[in-house]
């Protein structure tokens, strides 16, 4: 059985049994996904996804202007963003990819850019739903296939990041209508709300959760999205639904794309075998987004940024959790006397 084979060949390398922690069960893990006791990372690549919420607009659940999000997406193409230098320092490709930016982007051409935009920014679900369902389909049928694309490429290891102001928001209500859990234990500073701030968000959250009947829908994933949801995060449920399906490592962010997570894992359970969690983000209610997930993330050093930094600091310790696999030498190949010798 492969398992056994595995972990078998785990357990020979010339270390006490488990002394590399998360590193053997993510090896383990690897080799299970590839179906291959010499498994591999091939082309890892960062996918951002940017989008407007409408929610943004009113200034309720975010200190900083919507106009941020277009301004950011401009960083990320002129490489002076967190998640270029770790992509860069990383040798990770990056792709950028416009999933509804409030802004017209069209004259921007580069190789890494990608023009997918499903309208300007979602509506304001104070006052309607974020979007049709024509729309979440949409979403979902383009984060599928730009994936797809990546797949083809040659890659078989992808992290999903997201540039969004209100996006903390929107995931905040997708995690409360999924999980139960109370919003103000869902709702954090995102890009970083004072006191009186953080108050107003959750008093306008809790509004909107009543409105849209949000616990009626956490078994609803199209119609969730449909009520609270960003085109950024559905076009990262349907590239979560495809990864799975390239049978590709998926390296789990943060906040925001650990809530499209759920969402796709309520669409399909599987999905979950093949993600490897980066990081416990510092945004309040990721923990217990992991908790609910039964997941075990690699870093915990306080991240809040998004862009997909935390999945791009992660990945050199998957490269290297396959990398004592196959070139770490064997208690036999080494001649080093074992414990029961």
């Amino acid at each position: 059985m492969l398992q056994d084979q595995l972990q078998n060949k785990i357990n020979s390398k010339t270390k006490p049994l488990g002394a590399l922690g998360l590193l053997e069960e993510i090896a383990l893990q690897i080799g299970l996904i590839q179906q291959t006791t010499q498994p591999f990372i091939a082309r890892p690549t960062i996918m951002v996804f940017a989008a407007d919420h409408g929610i943004a607009e009113t200034g309720l659940v975010n200190p900083y202007p919507q106009s941020v999000t277009a301004q950011m997406v401009l960083n990320f193409l002129n490489g002076g963003a967190a998640i270029n230098v770790f992509t860069q320092m990383n040798q990770l490709q990056l792709i950028v990819i416009d999933a509804g930016v409030n802004a017209n982007l069209s004259h921007l051409i580069q190789p890494n850019f990608i023009h997918a935009k499903q309208g300007m920014g979602t509506a304001n679900y104070l006052l309607t739903k974020a979007m049709s369902t024509d729309l979440v389909l949409s979403s979902m049928q383009k984060g599928k296939e730009l994936v797809t694309e990546v797949s083809k490429a040659g890659s078989n290891c992808i992290g999903f990041g997201e540039m969004g102001i209100g996006n903390t928001s929107s995931a905040a209500l997708i995690m409360h209508a999924i999980t139960g859990i109370p919003i103000q234990e869902c709702v954090g500073r995102g890009t970083g709300a004072n006191d009186a701030q953080l108050l107003t968000k959750i008093n306008t959250l809790e509004k909107v959760a009543v409105m849209h009947q949000l616990h009626t829908l956490g078994n609803e994933p199209m119609q969730l999205l449909s009520a609270v949801g960003g085109f950024e995060i559905a076009m990262m449920v349907g590239a979560y639904l495809a990864a799975a399906s390239e049978k590709m490592v998926i390296v789990v962010d943060g906040f925001i794309a650990t809530a499209a997570l759920l969402v796709a894992v309520q669409m399909e359970p599987t999905v979950l075998n093949y993600c490897i969690f980066a990081h416990n983000s510092n945004e309040q209610g990721h923990a217990n987004m992991l908790q609910y997930l039964k997941a075990k993330p690699l870093l915990n050093i306080g991240l809040r940024l998004g862009e997909g930094t935390g999945a791009a600091l992660a990945i050199p310790l998957i490269e290297s959790a396959v990398a004592f696999l196959n070139q770490m030498a064997s208690f036999e190949q080494a001649g080093v006397s074992t414990a029961s010798e």
